[in-house]
């Protein structure tokens, strides 16, 4: 009888197995896929995508996320509008642009959550080139990558601030080369994302208290930076999936705000050599320059706001000298945030 009875049970817990196995193996069968491209590197501010994804937050989801490093903004936008990617972390400006060089072109991305709400972009300089203001910049030569958002939008910085664009010499250069020209003195400034140019300078000798930083959001240039962005095609077929998305990115958001180094940590599963104290100086300098802004709390996280949104396009097309109108009430895709209520990731 007691043999009987343990064959049973011994069957039962065989069945159960097979079932929870069968049940696991169904759920993630139906877990949507979806392949994601940073902006950049896997650095300090990707931790904002990396440890939802190392907390199984996006698998709570339904989904099953990638995430790959990028090479600037520009790559990114055009590997999401070919559908290698179906979603993408990009600046705007850069996106704004995109479309108004490629007006024809169906499918493009579209940006749906606000993360970065003040545009990283800056000029920096050392202080002993005698370089104090943006009035200083005149007749001076600036260097970055011929892509990068900041020179791009330089336009908007310069006419903010009273300066002649013909005034600047530029000098183009590959990313990696950037920081390490200036702090040899081959160009008299750069441009670029603050909180990648200052670690990257320090990477070459310099000290903070050496460098000059003028952010564009401090002098009179209120553009939007980086945005989450989604192929159309991919938000025509599965809008569910990108509400779920962003659901489960905001849930991380708030984490990372609340543990910026318990964050940082999760990048050890994508680059294994990551400067854990360097990272995580970043990611605050990050969160505390763009993501936690004054204008970010005033018009909600993830959000923005149409009147800005108009009058950054109309910026780009003059800025990047381009013929046709920037449709800004189609590139910002709408009612895909999940509620206010759950946006509050701001510190009190």
């Amino acid at each position: 009888m007691i043999r009987t009875m343990s064959v049973i049970w011994q069957g039962f817990r065989l069945a159960l197995g097979l079932a929870l196995f069968a049940s696991a193996a169904s759920a993630q069968a139906r877990d949507t896929p979806i392949r994601f491209q940073l902006d950049w590197r896997f650095e300090g501010p990707a931790a904002l995508f990396t440890l939802p994804n190392a907390r199984g937050w996006f698998r709570d989801e339904g989904l099953a996320v990638s995430i790959d490093a990028g090479d600037g903004s520009g790559g990114t936008i055009a590997r999401v509008a070919r559908g290698d990617y179906d979603m993408g972390f990009a600046d705007l400006a850069s996106l704004m642009a995109f479309w108004g060089t490629n007006p024809d072109l169906p499918g493009k991305p579209v940006a749906v959550m606000m993360v970065y709400n003040n545009t990283p972009s800056a000029v920096m300089a050392l202080k002993k080139s005698g370089i104090k203001r943006p009035a200083d910049l005149a007749g001076k030569t600036l260097g970055a990558p011929a892509f990068d958002a900041g020179r791009k939008t330089f336009p908007i910085f310069a006419k903010s601030n009273g300066i002649d664009p013909a005034r600047i010499k530029w000098v183009s250069m590959a990313p990696g080369a950037r920081e390490s020209m200036l702090a040899r003195g081959e160009v008299d400034a750069i441009t670029g994302f603050y909180f990648t140019s200052l670690f990257d300078l320090n990477a070459s000798g310099v000290k903070d208290e050496d460098i000059v930083v003028m952010p564009y959001s401090k002098f009179g240039v209120t553009l939007y930076g980086s945005a989450i962005i989604v192929s159309e095609a991919f938000l025509r077929q599965h809008p569910d999936q990108v509400k779920a998305f962003l659901r489960a990115f905001t849930r991380g958001v708030k984490a990372v705000v609340a543990d910026p180094q318990a964050a940082v940590a999760t990048l050890r599963d994508y680059d294994a050599g990551i400067d854990l104290a360097r990272e995580t100086k970043r990611l605050k300098l990050t969160l505390n320059g763009s993501v936690l802004s004054a204008d970010a709390r005033a018009e909600g996280f993830g959000e923005v706001d149409p009147a800005r949104l108009t009058l950054m396009a109309l910026q780009v097309k003059d800025a990047f000298g381009l013929t046709v109108r920037i449709p800004a009430e189609r590139i910002f895709g709408t009612g895909l945030l999940p509620p206010a209520s759950e946006r509050k990731v701001f510190p009190k």
